[in-house]
């Protein structure tokens, strides 16, 4: 017998998809253009401010999406917003790859490239810690240690791809969002000050830095507060950490498959690479290859770079357009413990590791 959408068991909503308005309908390219538009005009208008006012765009848009959540009950947006924050999410990540090389991480060097790893475990164990703690969703752990241990919203963004609505609802992905976006601001200011106070030299400075700030621009433009040497650092351990990313996503997609898998899938051991792999990883790990073996130039580079921006702005917009306002409201200060916690541990680790540097 053929069940409903919301009768399916959880381990079903793998990758997300059950959080789309109707995912088994047949939509025409009309019925998209009202939310598309909708949120590309939002975007605008965030990139504006971002650009006259020197605030992060992606913190912006989500101000701007949160502001706009009444819209979200107009059903003629749905199918919109709903490819804003699915396909164009996924795109945006897959393009992220256009910017990393191989090379990038071999340059960082076997110990501090280990201690990276390290550090990024324990961060998100920490996250988990927190959340279990606090008596929170597992999974909330899970996304709020990914972002802070990986690259902030973008992390988030693709963790929650796959995580899906059913286990992290909007409400709580929202926060994730926020806490991680100005934490980054806050540690983009205040960190090069604490390097420099603590006699720091450029290579340790870029390390703490890169290594601990959230977002990418704020982890590299921390860098470059210091000083071009340090900066330089910082750019490669964050595209370090952003690298990481991958591995980082086919080990939460293998643990949700065996966290939800249903009775009569219990009998089953091996994992199934084919089905269990999202397509956007895969296609993030070819383009970081292919940028290693035959280097993208630097023009087409840079225009990747600014569509991949665009689009994960566009994504963050429509998943903050259709969150629960009331519900976000209601969740109460302590949904911020797991990423305090694990903010302040990224630090605490990554001063440890550059203090040896």
């Amino acid at each position: 017998m053929k069940r409903s959408q919301h009768e399916l068991p959880m381990g079903a909503d793998l990758f997300g998809e059950l959080q789309l308005s109707e995912p088994n309908s047949k939509k025409s390219l009309c019925s998209y253009l009202p939310g598309l538009v909708f949120v590309g005009v939002a975007a605008l208008a965030a990139l504006w401010l971002s650009e006259h006012y020197g605030a992060p765009s992606i913190f912006i848009g989500l101000m701007i999406g949160l502001s706009l959540n009444f819209v979200n009950s107009d059903k003629r947006l749905s199918a919109g917003l709903d490819f804003s924050s699915q396909t164009l999410l996924r795109l945006g990540i897959v393009l992220i790859g256009t910017q990393i090389t191989f090379y990038q991480i071999a340059a960082l060097g076997l110990i501090p490239f280990v201690s990276l790893i390290g550090i990024m475990t324990v961060v998100i164990l920490t996250a988990l810690l927190t959340a279990k703690l606090l008596k929170q969703n597992i999974f909330f752990g899970l996304l709020a240690g990914g972002a802070t241990a990986i690259c902030g919203a973008s992390a988030a963004l693709a963790i929650w791809s796959i995580v899906g609505q059913r286990r992290v609802d909007q409400s709580r992905f929202t926060i994730v969002l926020i806490g991680t976006t100005l934490a980054s601001a806050f540690a983009m200011t205040f960190y090069p000050l604490i390097a420099g106070t603590l006699g720091f030299d450029d290579r340790q400075a870029g390390y703490l830095v890169g290594a601990s700030i959230h977002d990418v621009a704020q982890a590299i433009g921390g860098g470059y507060s210091f000083s071009d040497q340090a900066g330089e650092v910082a750019t490669i351990v964050k595209l370090s950490r952003v690298a990481l990313l991958a591995p980082v996503l086919i080990l939460i997609t293998i643990s949700v498959k065996y966290a939800d898998r249903s009775e009569r899938d219990v009998a089953v051991t091996k994992f199934n690479w084919q089905q269990g792999v999202p397509w956007f990883v895969v296609g993030f790990i070819i383009l970081v290859a292919a940028n290693t073996f035959y280097p993208i130039p630097d023009q087409l580079s840079n225009i990747a770079d600014k569509v991949a921006r665009i689009l994960l702005l566009l994504a963050v917009i429509a998943a903050a357009v259709k969150s629960n306002m009331a519900g976000l409201l209601s969740q109460g200060w302590r949904y911020f413990g797991p990423i305090i916690a694990a903010t302040l541990m990224s630090f605490a680790l990554s001063l440890l590791v550059a203090n040896f540097l």
